[in-house]
């Protein structure tokens, strides 16, 4: 079974259907008003098989699509929903839609989670049947025939392909790059590795440069042979001169840098010679999949899932006949591959996860010589696992994309009126959402229609017919409090969010953190030959996108020069005046709006606000920057119309460091710390960044995690991360604060006392061990068994509540670190003995009874000090009395 969570549901208005999520999501969407429309649901499972498609008698996902479709066939304006009921439903190929899959408006086929189900949707197979090779430690199993991966998990987490880095392999000496590979006859240790291999492990070597294309690239390139007589390499082509021998282009605003040919790899990977605990090797040709646990893994207890298919959801209409009025909410998609890095053409990166796979020119038009393919930019998009073009009137919500091996979803050719929301994007190789296609800036040009339908859609066959116009645009898209973290796990220049050419794009109230790369790019290379010296050399159809309301946290953390927002290229839809110049005020209202963000801790960002190569026609205001990089505004060769407004920056903007814009106009800025605190930026500001507020509480927001705190020599601190709600508890030194101000999903403000440190702060009831400082009895690592809280107390109990017990046998355990503990609680003449044992030693018994009559509250009733230095349990048990008394508990280091 594959690992699942239950989560509990989000309600989105009154009148409502609950829907269960896979390992994380649920969501309560609308029911359709009542109408004439007739109402129709069916059923679906794992295990599902036949037509009748009912919860006695559910089908499969193929069974329920064929009753579906005959039902709009029969009822076109019927209400039709399958309910999906729980388990992992394994997919043999693609799960397609059509338009034949459409509702009618107003009327959506929904897809979605049954009451309290986790339904999978998964293109891997469980690998069973293990067998160790002798004594090696290696275990291995077969695989079905034509297996192909990039990826294996265990135990629901990505393990790592059998590889090491140079230097763990020695690999000191010399290599000497040509245009075909490399010669290594100066380093013996590389030599006798290769040469021990057979040809056909060679052929499986790939060699990973992570900023061999610049600092924002990690390109990756197989290796195709070795002669051991000339001691030579050859790398896979066409991927070693796309690596290294990039064309040049001409009229540049910015670069697209070649490696040199004498670059060494970082890291080798997948040799079954390199196997080590926790990784895996695939040998395709004998159909067999090696591992090699890490200690404590036994080999029959892991669940172990080789993803096979590539495509698991792909939506695909035509313009004339789109795929409309479908939603899919509540699901999880999972365990999928993306193989196309593998082959020759390997992952030559430019930016963002864009990539060369044919000549050395591509999409470099008529500015290379000769003359590579256009449009300008048209570079290769990571494939997504989840894909939809062409459609009207689609809506995901309340889905999990996890464990992915390309981009997680994908939106492009044609699409209208997609609403992306509360959904989670994590543990995804590629970007986590792609919107739009390289191919189509400009879709009236007729000269581009065969390139869109060719590399904007899944199959140029299906929409042959299609005429291209501005019917191809993408157009408005809302993408909305949805969470994206931990993506690019294996392709390091990804984004979160790509979004390239489109119209009333919205991208706003989402969370993203964790992140290697820029967090959201608005253009990528299609400003690279437009400049203020050139405006106009590469156009598109962008107009009215908005970026605002956005949080961003640790981004940036692997790759350099991106930032929090990026953005490049046209921008606007120009508006000209009656004597034919722009109108400033009505062509930046279709510009680009770019308000209300939130960024911190932005690791390598050069500019966290970032126009570059091209950009123009923006509206920065109402931003905020903290710690987040050397300039809070600024880029390389932008075009300009740039205006900078009412933000609160701790660093400077207006910073172009290579040709400066046509214009740039900054106006209400504030200055304000690096590290600011409550007051520094207005609470309005903050509190409207990231969930709003019908998703601040959902599972998919994530546990409670601390990124941020503001100097603790203030009476409030501010503290900057995400996953909290107005419930979530803030503990000084173990106490559990009072007066803490919730200020969004983000951001809280919180009381101190005086002498405390970050430390001492704790949000949140997760933290391991207490350690040392006082912890109340309503900290949640104590754990209770008998025990009733007792609140509003006016004794002077800690903070005026106790815990309390009447049934002898009752207990409280804490688990904490530190050389002393002390147990607080009341003397009383109501009260008896309690039982005391630590790390399950001998229990001493100790009397609450006070010694004078008279009732003492908050006091230490037992205390032991000389523990030796480590993690302790102590056991507090009722043995006799009416009451036995807890106000918690004070650890001691010392």
């Amino acid at each position: 079974m594959l690992p699942r969570v239950r989560r509990k549901p989000l309600l989105i208005g009154a009148t409502a259907v609950v829907t269960g999520a896979a390992a994380g999501f649920a969501l309560i969407l609308p029911m359709p008003q009542a109408s004439a429309a007739t109402a129709a649901t069916f059923y679906a499972s794992p295990a599902g098989a036949g037509s009748a498609c009912t919860q006695a008698a559910p089908c499969a996902l193929a069974g329920a699509q064929s009753a579906v479709r005959a039902k709009l066939a029969a009822d076109p304006g019927a209400d039709v929903q399958v309910l999906l009921g729980d388990g992992t439903y394994q997919l043999s190929s693609t799960w397609k839609f059509t338009a034949a899959d459409s509702g009618s408006a107003g009327h959506p086929v929904v897809w979605r989670a049954a009451p309290g189900a986790s339904p999978l949707i998964s293109g891997a197979t469980r690998v069973t049947g293990w067998a160790q090779d002798g004594t090696s430690g290696v275990w291995s199993a077969p695989v079905p025939a034509g297996s192909e991966t990039r990826q294996v998990y265990v135990d629901g987490v990505k393990v790592p392909v059998a590889g090491a880095t140079v230097p763990e392999l020695g690999w000191s000496g010399s290599w000497a790059g040509s245009s075909t590979g490399y010669t290594i006859n100066g380093d013996a240790t590389a030599r006798a590795w290769f040469g021990a291999r057979t040809a056909a492990e060679v052929a499986k070597v790939e060699f990973d440069y992570p900023g061999g294309n610049g600092p924002w690239t990690q390109s990756r390139c197989r290796v195709a042979g070795y002669s051991a007589s000339t001691a030579t390499l050859t790398m896979a082509q066409p991927c070693w001169t796309n690596v290294t021998n990039r064309a040049a282009f001409s009229q540049g605003s910015g670069g697209l840098p070649s490696m040199s040919v004498n670059t060494k790899p970082a890291r080798v990977d997948n040799a079954r010679a390199l196997l080590s605990p926790g990784e895996w090797f695939l040998d395709s040709a004998a159909n067999r999949l090696y591992y090699q646990p890490q200690s404590g893994q036994q080999m029959q207890n892991l669940d172990v899932q080789l993803p096979r298919l590539e495509s698991l959801l792909q939506g695909a209409g035509t313009l004339a006949s789109p795929l409309h009025d479908i939603t899919f909410t509540g699901l999880q998609f999972s365990y999928a591959t993306w193989n196309d890095p593998s082959r020759p053409a390997g992952f030559s990166d430019v930016q963002s996860n864009l990539r060369i796979t044919e000549a050395r020119n591509q999409g470099m038009c008529t500015f290379a010589n000769p003359a590579g393919s256009c449009p300008w930019g048209a570079l290769t998009q990571p494939m997504a696992n989840v894909a939809f073009t062409a459609t009207t009137n689609l809506t995901l919500a309340g889905n999990r994309f996890v464990n992915l091996g390309g981009a997680g979803l994908s939106v492009m050719y044609g699409a209208r009126n997609t609403l992306i929301q509360g959904n989670e994007f994590t543990a995804i190789a590629s970007t986590g959402l792609l919107l739009g296609c390289t191919y189509d800036p400009t879709p009236t040009n007729a000269s581009e229609a065969q390139g869109i339908k060719n590399h904007c859609t899944p199959d140029p066959s299906a929409v042959a017919g299609d005429s291209i116009g501005l019917n191809e645009i993408l157009t408005d898209t809302t993408v909305s409090d949805n969470v994206i973290h931990h993506i690019g796990t294996e392709y390091t220049s990804a984004c979160g969010i790509t979004l390239l050419f489109s119209r009333g794009t919205k991208i706003t109230n989402n969370a993203l953190y964790d992140l290697p790369y820029t967090a959201i790019t608005a253009g990528v290379i299609q400003g690279h030959v437009d400049q203020a010296s050139t405006p106009q050399n590469s156009t598109n159809i962008n107009e009215r996108n908005t970026i605002s309301n956005n949080l961003f946290h640790d981004y940036m953390s692997v790759r350099s020069d991106g930032g929090a927002i990026y953005v490049e290229g046209h921008q606007a839809g120009y508006v000209n005046r009656s004597d034919g110049t722009i109108d400033p005020v009505a062509t930046l209202a279709k510009g680009l709006q770019v308000k209300g963000n939130v960024a911190f801790n932005g690791r390598n960002t050069n500019f966290t606000y970032y126009d570059d190569a091209g950009a123009e026609w923006i509206n920065w205001e109402g931003n905020v920057a903290f710690n987040a990089g050397g300039s809070a505004q600024g880029g390389c060769s932008p075009t300009g119309h740039l205006w900078i407004r009412n933000s609160y920056f701790s660093a400077p903007t207006q910073s172009y460091p290579c040709a400066q814009p046509v214009d740039s106009n900054a106006s209400g800025n504030v200055s304000i710390p690096a590290a600011p605190g409550p007051g520094h930026i207005p609470a309005g500001i903050l509190a409207a960044a990231g969930l709003t507020s019908a998703y601040v509480a959902q599972p998919n927001a994530g546990a409670p995690q601390v990124r941020y705190i503001s100097a603790t020599n203030a009476a409030q601190v501010l503290i900057g991360g995400h996953g909290f709600t107005a419930a979530t508890p803030v503990f000084v030194k173990n106490v559990r604060v009072t007066g803490v101000q919730f200020v969004s999903g983000g951001f809280l403000i919180v009381p101190v006392p005086a002498g405390t440190t970050a430390g001492d702060i704790r949000v949140g009831d997760g933290g391991g061990p207490a350690t040392a400082g006082r912890i109340d009895d309503t900290d949640s690592r104590i754990i209770y068994g008998g025990f009733s809280q007792q609140s509003g107390r006016t004794f002077g109990d800690l903070n005026g509540d106790v815990h309390f017990a009447t049934a002898n046998g009752s207990t409280a355990t804490l688990t904490f670190t530190g050389t002393g503990i002390a147990v607080y609680g009341e003397q009383n003449t109501d009260q008896g003995n309690i039982g005391i044992s630590i790390d399950g030693g001998t229990q001493q018994t100790v009397s609450t009874l006070p010694t004078d009559g008279v009732r003492h509250a908050n006091v230490a009733v037992y205390s032991r000090t000389g523990l030796n230095a480590g993690t302790h349990t102590i056991v507090v048990t009722k043995l006799s009395g009416s009451y036995a008394v807890l106000d918690g508990f004070a650890v001691t280091s010392a």
